[in-house]
């Protein structure tokens, strides 16, 4: 059994010190899936790892899906690569809350996540928040699931926002949208003739 080293703890300083920057995407080309964020909170860039903060039910939800066969640590999520699924955000600055993120910056956002996703080509792009998801693409009326509009080629499918501060979704809740997203994915056609080739293949 692996042994868990406990975290680390950061003051407030290191938070407030956390504004703004960047977390690196986890991403290659011709992913399964590529998880879309709303943006990095401050204790996801402090620790420098997606989903990173206790809470986050992101990394419960994966493994409670099926789509991990073990529960991952945020510092493991380059493991995700292997599998074929990958992580971004429409915004890739840090801050305390999504809500602090303007409508222009959600749709500045989404105009350079298009342009990601035609370059890299993932079979899905799943989009963890349905208001950012609206107001960035556009589409008020959206629902959760899969959307009208695929970006070229990639299926488009939006789950809830994972953060531990989503009251309207329980872990459970949460678990079982993933795993519907999960079956659908796998009965999906284009799965059928898909085969990732994890980076170094």
């Amino acid at each position: 059994m692996r042994r868990r080293v406990p975290r680390l703890r950061p003051s407030k300083s290191d938070l407030l010190a956390a504004s703004n920057r960047i977390v690196p995407d986890v991403i290659a080309h011709g992913l399964k899936v590529l998880f879309c964020g709303i943006n990095p909170g401050l204790y996801t860039a402090w620790a420098g790892h997606h989903f990173a903060r206790p809470g986050n039910r992101f990394w419960p939800a994966l493994f409670a899906s099926g789509f991990t066969d073990r529960l991952l640590l945020p510092e493991e999520e380059r493991e995700l690569l292997a599998l074929g699924y990958g992580i971004t955000n429409i915004v890739p600055r840090a801050t305390l809350a999504a809500d602090e993120l303007a409508r222009d910056e959600l749709l500045a956002g989404a105009k350079e996540l298009r342009q990601k996703v035609h370059a890299y080509r993932p079979e899905y792009l799943a989009v963890l928040g349905l208001t950012a998801y609206r107001v960035g693409f556009a589409c008020p009326k959206a629902t959760l699931g899969v959307q009208a509009e695929p970006i070229g080629q990639t299926i488009v499918w939006v789950l809830p926002n994972p953060s531990g501060l989503n009251a309207h979704f329980t872990p459970k809740a949460l678990a079982e949208l993933f795993r519907e997203f999960r079956l659908g994915r796998d009965a999906s056609p284009l799965n059928q003739q898909h085969r990732y080739f994890p980076p170094g293949k």
